[in-house]
């Protein structure tokens, strides 16, 4: 069995419109993409790091590259049994299983973008990867400090922790008392997973509540339960509670493995779910390796 996985937040970088540009698939949907944002998003893909980064660019961004690099798949009829998708990565996801379509979900993606920037004052809240110590003594730490929170479970020996500036600083000084291997702090400007982004999870629901959602056509495993669904209604649970909610990577990973699944392919700019699942020990490729086969 073959999964399909999205990635989220960070694989961004400048340059990505260029590089995509060369699939076939990439002129109509960078002009639909065009249609639904307003804009031209391609010359800030193509633009400074900074702007890009910003969630309200860096969602649609790697949204719009993902949603390509899964057509040219589908074009060369290499297609998965089951998907997944990494926080942000949950709409591509849940896009190319024709939950919605294309346009749908790139309007979701630049709200959720756009809601999350506003959530909290920028500086406010940060988040920081914590690698090589142990899940439950970073659950120890996190749960003894206010305003601190474990936003991602992303693998066996990395969770990345969310929230208050201060709150997470403390934590990270804790966490490398305690002998994590590295501590460090992500270039976010949101403390994204945690309940301080309740505003965006609350506009996010009346967004979704709009939309009708079609039965996936393969099962999707959602971040916020690890478990596979096609019920159209727990997806769109799913899909708001994770806003405020940890995503459940590692897990989500383990239930794919015990579903079956052999090959675990990542669709989207960069590596980073590829490099994640191969920690797991399973065998994971970037969708590039299938094109090229």
């Amino acid at each position: 069995m073959r999964a399909f996985v999205f990635p989220g937040q960070g694989s961004q970088y400048s340059g990505m419109a260029k590089d995509f540009s060369v699939y076939e698939s990439s002129k109509d949907i960078f002009e639909r993409a065009r249609k639904v944002l307003g804009f031209d998003i391609t010359e800030i893909m193509n633009g400074d790091e900074e702007t890009l980064k910003l969630t309200e660019n860096a969602q649609p961004s790697i949204y719009i590259t993902s949603y390509i690099a899964y057509l040219e798949l589908e074009k060369k009829g290499i297609l998965p049994d089951i998907v997944a998708g990494h926080s942000l990565g949950e709409y591509t996801a849940l896009a190319v299983a024709g939950v919605y379509d294309f346009e749908t979900g790139l309007y979701l993606v630049r709200k959720r973008g756009e809601y999350m920037s506003k959530a909290l004052e920028p500086g406010k809240g940060t988040m920081a990867a914590v690698i090589g110590l142990d899940i439950e003594q970073i659950e120890e730490v996190v749960n003894s400090i206010d305003g601190v929170y474990i936003a991602n479970y992303n693998s066996h020996d990395q969770v990345v922790i969310s929230g208050l500036k201060e709150s997470v600083e403390k934590a990270m000084d804790i966490l490398k008392e305690k002998g994590a291997r590295r501590v460090v702090e992500l270039m976010v400007s949101s403390p994204f997973h945690t309940p301080f982004l309740e505003y965006a999870r609350e506009k996010m629901k009346e967004e979704v509540e709009k939309i009708e959602f079609k039965k996936p056509k393969w099962p999707i495993v959602m971040n916020s339960t690890a478990k596979p669904t096609e019920n159209p209604e727990e997806i769109k649970k799913n899909v708001i509670e994770q806003i405020t909610g940890p995503v459940l990577w590692k897990q989500s990973v383990d239930t794919m493995k015990k579903m079956g699944v052999e090959e675990f392919v990542e669709v989207g700019p960069k590596t980073v779910l590829k490099n994640l699942c191969r920690k797991m020990g399973v065998k994971a490729l970037h969708f590039t390796e299938l094109l090229s086969e």
